[in-house]
């Protein structure tokens, strides 16, 4: 029971400190465009990155099965012994 709580309290903390960062910046109302980003995106270059994040995404993800199945591969055969 105390875990959810650690946990319920954690995202609280996590959302305070989000409404907190954001309401320091003095531009809240009026955002500036980010050049970078259109030039990016007119050039279209912002798919290749888009696509690149999504494959090392992809990647560790699959990593991260594929050890967890062996974690249990190694946990039953260690129960077993």
């Amino acid at each position: 029971m105390t875990n959810i709580w650690k946990c319920f309290t954690l995202v609280l903390v996590m959302i305070a400190v989000a409404v907190a960062v954001d309401a320091q910046s003095a531009d809240t109302l009026v955002r500036k465009p980010v050049e970078m980003a259109d030039t990016m995106r007119s050039n279209g270059k912002i798919y290749v990155v888009v696509a690149v994040l999504t494959i090392i995404f992809v990647g560790i993800i699959f990593y991260l099965v594929r050890l967890e199945a062996r974690i249990k591969q190694l946990e039953k055969s260690a129960a077993t012994n």
